[in-house]
Protein backbone atom coordinates (compact mmCIF):
# COMPACT_ATOMS: atom_id res chain seq x y z
CA UNK A 1 0.00 0.00 0.00
CA UNK A 2 1.22 3.55 -0.82
CA UNK A 3 0.53 6.86 0.40
CA UNK A 4 0.24 9.81 -0.74
CA UNK A 5 1.81 12.60 1.13
CA UNK A 6 -0.50 15.00 2.81
CA UNK A 7 -1.47 17.88 0.16
CA UNK A 8 -0.11 21.16 1.66
CA UNK A 9 -2.41 24.29 1.83
CA UNK A 10 -1.39 28.22 1.78
CA UNK A 11 -4.05 31.02 2.47
CA UNK A 12 -4.07 34.35 2.06
CA UNK A 13 -7.02 36.10 2.93
CA UNK A 14 -7.48 40.53 3.11
CA UNK A 15 -10.33 42.23 3.71
CA UNK A 16 -10.37 45.05 1.01
CA UNK A 17 -12.47 48.35 0.64
CA UNK A 18 -15.02 48.36 -2.41
CA UNK A 19 -13.19 51.13 -3.96
CA UNK A 20 -11.13 51.48 -7.44
CA UNK A 21 -7.62 51.34 -5.23
CA UNK A 22 -8.85 48.09 -3.01
CA UNK A 23 -9.28 46.89 -5.80
CA UNK A 24 -5.97 47.36 -7.24
CA UNK A 25 -4.32 46.65 -4.11
CA UNK A 26 -5.54 43.19 -4.52
CA UNK A 27 -4.14 42.84 -7.67
CA UNK A 28 -0.61 43.78 -6.21
CA UNK A 29 -0.95 41.47 -2.83
CA UNK A 30 -1.96 38.66 -5.28
CA UNK A 31 1.01 38.84 -6.82
CA UNK A 32 3.38 39.78 -4.15
CA UNK A 33 1.59 36.58 -2.24
CA UNK A 34 2.18 34.22 -5.39
CA UNK A 35 5.97 35.25 -5.04
CA UNK A 36 6.30 34.59 -1.66
CA UNK A 37 4.73 30.66 -2.44
CA UNK A 38 7.62 30.37 -5.55
CA UNK A 39 5.14 31.64 -8.41
CA UNK A 40 7.66 34.33 -9.74
CA UNK A 41 6.51 37.59 -11.13
CA UNK A 42 6.06 37.98 -15.00
CA UNK A 43 5.73 33.61 -15.11
CA UNK A 44 2.41 32.89 -17.04
CA UNK A 45 0.43 31.73 -14.01
CA UNK A 46 1.27 34.41 -12.22
CA UNK A 47 0.37 36.91 -14.62
CA UNK A 48 -3.18 34.42 -15.58
CA UNK A 49 -4.12 34.62 -11.53
CA UNK A 50 -3.32 38.65 -11.80
CA UNK A 51 -5.79 39.32 -14.86
CA UNK A 52 -8.21 37.57 -13.06
CA UNK A 53 -7.63 38.72 -9.53
CA UNK A 54 -7.93 41.92 -11.36
CA UNK A 55 -11.31 41.35 -12.59
CA UNK A 56 -13.10 39.51 -9.92
CA UNK A 57 -11.77 42.84 -7.71
CA UNK A 58 -13.23 45.14 -9.83
CA UNK A 59 -16.14 43.33 -10.41
CA UNK A 60 -16.92 43.50 -6.53
CA UNK A 61 -16.21 47.02 -6.66
CA UNK A 62 -18.58 47.90 -9.71
CA UNK A 63 -21.24 45.41 -9.38
CA UNK A 64 -20.94 43.88 -5.38
CA UNK A 65 -20.20 47.12 -3.39
CA UNK A 66 -21.95 47.17 -0.48
CA UNK A 67 -21.73 51.00 1.53
CA UNK A 68 -19.79 50.21 4.55
CA UNK A 69 -18.13 46.65 3.90
CA UNK A 70 -15.48 45.53 2.42
CA UNK A 71 -14.80 42.65 -0.23
CA UNK A 72 -12.50 39.62 0.56
CA UNK A 73 -9.26 38.26 -1.29
CA UNK A 74 -8.77 34.83 -0.76
CA UNK A 75 -6.00 32.39 -2.31
CA UNK A 76 -4.93 29.45 -1.71
CA UNK A 77 -1.99 27.56 -3.03
CA UNK A 78 -3.48 23.59 -3.32
CA UNK A 79 -1.94 20.72 -4.98
CA UNK A 80 -1.67 21.53 -8.50
CA UNK A 81 -3.41 25.00 -8.04
CA UNK A 82 -3.97 28.57 -7.31
CA UNK A 83 -7.36 28.71 -5.99
CA UNK A 84 -8.57 32.53 -6.03
CA UNK A 85 -11.62 33.93 -4.51
CA UNK A 86 -13.70 37.10 -4.55
CA UNK A 87 -15.99 37.31 -2.25
CA UNK A 88 -18.73 40.62 -1.95
CA UNK A 89 -21.87 41.14 0.28
CA UNK A 90 -24.25 42.63 -2.18
CA UNK A 91 -27.59 40.72 -2.39
CA UNK A 92 -28.41 41.17 -5.79
CA UNK A 93 -28.81 38.87 -8.96
CA UNK A 94 -26.38 36.36 -9.11
CA UNK A 95 -23.65 36.96 -12.17
CA UNK A 96 -24.18 33.57 -14.69
CA UNK A 97 -22.01 30.96 -14.21
CA UNK A 98 -19.46 28.80 -16.14
CA UNK A 99 -20.70 28.46 -19.86
CA UNK A 100 -23.42 31.52 -19.48
CA UNK A 101 -21.40 34.38 -19.65
CA UNK A 102 -22.63 36.19 -22.80
CA UNK A 103 -19.81 38.20 -24.74
CA UNK A 104 -20.63 41.90 -24.69
CA UNK A 105 -21.46 43.77 -27.40
CA UNK A 106 -18.36 45.02 -29.36
CA UNK A 107 -18.57 49.33 -28.86
CA UNK A 108 -19.73 47.87 -25.01
CA UNK A 109 -17.93 50.15 -22.41
CA UNK A 110 -18.38 47.46 -19.76
CA UNK A 111 -18.91 43.61 -19.15
CA UNK A 112 -16.08 41.98 -20.48
CA UNK A 113 -15.39 40.69 -16.69
CA UNK A 114 -16.74 37.16 -16.48
CA UNK A 115 -15.08 36.62 -20.10
CA UNK A 116 -12.11 36.88 -19.31
CA UNK A 117 -12.01 35.01 -16.29
CA UNK A 118 -13.94 32.09 -18.17
CA UNK A 119 -11.12 32.07 -20.68
CA UNK A 120 -8.33 32.43 -18.39
CA UNK A 121 -9.38 30.32 -15.54
CA UNK A 122 -8.69 26.46 -15.76
CA UNK A 123 -12.01 25.83 -13.73
CA UNK A 124 -14.50 28.64 -11.94
CA UNK A 125 -17.76 28.99 -10.07
CA UNK A 126 -20.53 31.45 -8.71
CA UNK A 127 -21.24 29.94 -4.66
CA UNK A 128 -23.59 31.66 -2.83
CA UNK A 129 -21.35 33.73 0.30
CA UNK A 130 -21.73 31.82 4.14
CA UNK A 131 -23.18 33.72 5.91
CA UNK A 132 -25.78 35.01 3.47
CA UNK A 133 -26.11 37.73 1.86
CA UNK A 134 -23.74 37.75 -1.33
CA UNK A 135 -21.56 36.01 -3.49
CA UNK A 136 -18.12 34.42 -3.99
CA UNK A 137 -16.67 33.74 -7.48
CA UNK A 138 -14.18 31.23 -6.84
CA UNK A 139 -11.45 30.27 -9.67
CA UNK A 140 -8.70 28.07 -9.92
CA UNK A 141 -5.64 28.23 -12.14
CA UNK A 142 -3.60 25.08 -12.94
CA UNK A 143 0.52 25.42 -11.29
CA UNK A 144 3.20 23.64 -13.81
CA UNK A 145 5.23 21.34 -11.38
CA UNK A 146 8.24 23.17 -12.16
CA UNK A 147 7.04 26.19 -9.97
CA UNK A 148 7.60 24.20 -7.14
CA UNK A 149 11.33 24.29 -7.53
CA UNK A 150 11.58 27.78 -6.91
CA UNK A 151 12.28 29.80 -3.79
CA UNK A 152 12.00 26.83 -1.43
CA UNK A 153 7.93 26.60 -2.23
CA UNK A 154 5.82 24.22 -1.05
CA UNK A 155 5.38 21.24 -3.25
CA UNK A 156 2.78 21.51 -5.53
CA UNK A 157 2.48 18.20 -7.71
Amino acid sequence: MTTQPPATVHTFTQRLSPTPRGARLARHLALNQLHAWGIPHDSDTSDTVAAIVAELAANAVTHGRVPGRDFELRLSLVTGSVRIEVTDTHSGPRPPGPGAVRKPLPLAESGRGLVIVEALADRWEVLDREPPPGKTIRAEVDVPPWSAHFHGAPSVR
